[in-house]
């Protein structure tokens, strides 16, 4: 009967022991994400994108039989570009749906603040976010919170130096700038300033939008009355198409360049004719060229049905492989703590053809860009 007593005892313990060990999103058959963007309202094609490639990418995965023996789960919440509802939706995530970690977010403004209220405190590690800017890489000694996020696009600061050296490369001078009003925008402008002021310029008119919000009249009607030469468009793909078209009703035709963030593709199904031209910057490879290994998987994934291919949908696909391959890393003991230091670990860690970086002070991920450009019949070109 005490060896009875004491079998049962071990048992016990040892069940109490696994079970103040297990992690918060983590089953022995399951690990649980989450995601919050945009699904539905004018940037709801943005997050769709990402979602369907991530969602694929671990159909794929578990189909193979998980990571380590885990099906991977991920719940994701629309959170309509709205900073609030991405605040609510994180904290629903974390205390609600018990999620293990966090990917895919988007914008600068609602990823910042979710990062400072809800996912820094808690410790709970996001991987990839759709935005560039300088509030979500900031050095850990300045705010502890950033810690917790693991960006994987290349900044603002980096697009914007590429698209202004390449107006200057063309002799052009007199840049205007047209800015969202929030903090994507704002950091979109700032890295066009510093990089103008780099070569002895500034902007020769600033004109700016509200976000979620296609007025454009009072921006419009500052920017040309200078006459630009160029104009750099820190904005996404409604306002975007709303401001060039307004620019060309006045017979205003300066060089129009934008930043990753307006979506090629949509931006080019918005304008028509009138996109043709435009130049963006781009913080991943060429969705359309299967000589990289990184594509050539993403497009195997849809089939190669190209009609699906994206930017963004790349990008989603990049966050989820990243992730992947570092829960891979995890083996059977996963914790959040163990994830934050893998990821640290990831230094020049090549994906195929794309490569991000990561180390104990280091949270920027890659320094990708490239420049494309809207040619005949809205096909984008690099």
């Amino acid at each position: 009967m005490k060896s009875l007593h004491k079998v049962l005892l071990a048992g016990l313990l040892a069940l109490g022991l696994n079970l103040a060990h297990a992690e918060v999103g983590v089953t022995d058959s399951s690990i649980t994400l989450g995601m919050s963007a945009p699904f539905t309202g004018p940037n709801g094609l943005y997050g769709m994108q990402m979602r369907e490639a991530m969602l694929a990418h671990f159909d794929q995965v578990n189909k193979s039989g998980g990571v380590n023996g885990r099906k991977v789960e991920l719940i994701t919440i629309d959170d309509g570009y709205e900073t609030e509802r991405t605040l609510s939706n994180t904290k629903t995530l974390i205390q609600e749906k018990q999620v293990f970690a966090l990917m895919g977010y988007y914008g600068s403004t609602p990823t910042t603040e979710a990062m400072n209220k809800v996912f820094g405190p808690a410790k709970v590690p996001l991987v990839g976010t759709i935005s560039g800017a300088g509030t979500l890489r900031e050095p850990q000694s300045t705010n502890p919170n950033s810690r917790y996020m693991f960006n994987i696009r290349a900044s603002y600061a980096d697009e914007a130096e590429a698209i202004v050296n390449q107006i200057i490369a063309l002799g052009l001078k007199n840049i205007a700038v047209l800015y969202q009003n929030d903090g994507f925008g704002k950091s979109g402008l700032e890295g066009v300033t510093n990089a103008l002021k780099r070569a002895n310029l500034a902007p020769v008119a600033v004109g700016t939008v509200e976000r979620n919000s296609l007025d454009v009249a009072k921006a419009t009607e500052a920017i040309s009355k200078v006459n630009p030469q160029a104009v750099v468009m820190v904005t996404l793909y409604k306002p975007t198409a709303a401001f060039v078209k307004a620019m060309k009703q006045l017979g205003q035709f300066p060089m129009f360049l934008t930043l990753s963030p307006v979506g090629a593709e949509v931006l080019a199904q918005e304008l028509g004719n009138d996109a043709r031209g435009i130049g963006i910057s781009q913080v991943v490879p060429y969705p359309w060229n299967d000589t990289i290994g990184i594509v050539r998987d993403y497009q195997r994934l849809l089939d190669k049905q190209k009609d699906k291919f994206s930017y963004y949908g790349l990008e989603g696909y990049i966050t989820a492989r990243l992730m992947t391959e570092a829960l891979k890393k995890l083996g059977k003991d996963v914790s959040r703590e163990k994830l934050v230091t893998t990821l640290e670990g990831m230094q020049n860690f090549d994906l195929g053809g794309f490569k991000v970086n990561y180390g104990a002070n280091n949270r920027l991920g890659s320094r990708y860009v490239e420049l494309t450009v809207v040619g005949a019949g809205g096909k984008v070109i690099k």
